[in-house]
């Protein structure tokens, strides 16, 4: 039988290598698919890994169909046995209702791959209508790692080096773009966006690597763990070192 399985994990941990590793596992053995992706890092209408593996796929917009693209494929005698769906955080609660039809009235497989939750901690809306669904849901066993080594659990965004928690939910950027410390303050400046995977306790501290390496600059040997935002330059409450 068809199923929506929805595999999740934070940034960097191989959601996009599993999604085009299946696609070829299933192509191999006869079966028909059909890629889509939306807002990938590599650009429009792309499946693209960090590991360097890319290729096409469908680009999915608001206005996209899920059972329309299905049946109008089939009714054009396309074989399709399953979707590979990544970046399904940034799809619609409605599109992903169109999944699970096309699951259950047809017996598509759907393999959907993304993130659960936003730089706020927020569940995407896709996302969890996803986890409301599904028949499946998997977490990756490849931890991504936090700056400390320990795993990382949350995703953190970045303005030049400095983490935020305000702003559009949506704003596409990778953690290849985070840059180590705030870019010069000059005129015409455009502001780097980037994220970084944290764990629970340096994203509730807001401990990005750039703050942890301007507190280890400042040569402080405490007996403790500074919040790096209280250091001038992190975003934080800027006291003086």
């Amino acid at each position: 039988m068809a199923e929506l399985v929805f595999f999740s994990g934070t940034m960097d941990c191989g959601k996009s290598t599993l999604a085009l590793q299946m696609d070829h596992n299933h192509r191999v053995r006869g079966r028909g698919g059909v890629r889509f992706s939306r807002n990938d890092r590599a650009g429009e209408s792309r499946i693209s890994s960090r590991l360097g593996l890319e290729t096409d796929a469908v680009e999915v917009v608001d206005g996209t169909d899920f059972w329309e693209e299905v049946m109008r494929r089939r009714t054009q005698g396309q074989r399709v046995d399953y979707l590979i769906c990544d970046e399904a955080q940034f799809y619609t609660p409605e599109q992903v209702e169109q999944l699970a039809k096309v699951v259950d009235e047809i017996d598509v497989d759907v393999f959907a791959f993304g993130i659960t939750a936003d730089f706020r901690t927020r569940l995407f809306p896709g996302s969890q209508r996803l986890i409301e669904l599904a028949d499946r849901v998997q977490v990756l066993q490849v931890e991504a790692l936090c700056w400390c080594g320990r795993r990382a659990t949350h995703n953190a965004r970045t303005v030049d080096g400095v983490m935020v928690t305000e702003g559009a939910q949506v704003v596409v950027g990778d953690v290849d773009m985070a840059v180590d410390g705030p870019a010069a303050t000059a005129a015409g400046h455009i502001p780097v966006v980037g994220y970084e995977t944290l764990c629970r306790r340096h994203f509730m501290r807001r401990v990005t690597a750039h703050g942890a390496n301007l507190m280890a600059e400042q040569d402080q040997l405490l007996p403790f763990e500074v919040d790096a935002c209280l250091w001038r330059g992190t975003g934080g409450t800027g006291v003086d070192a």
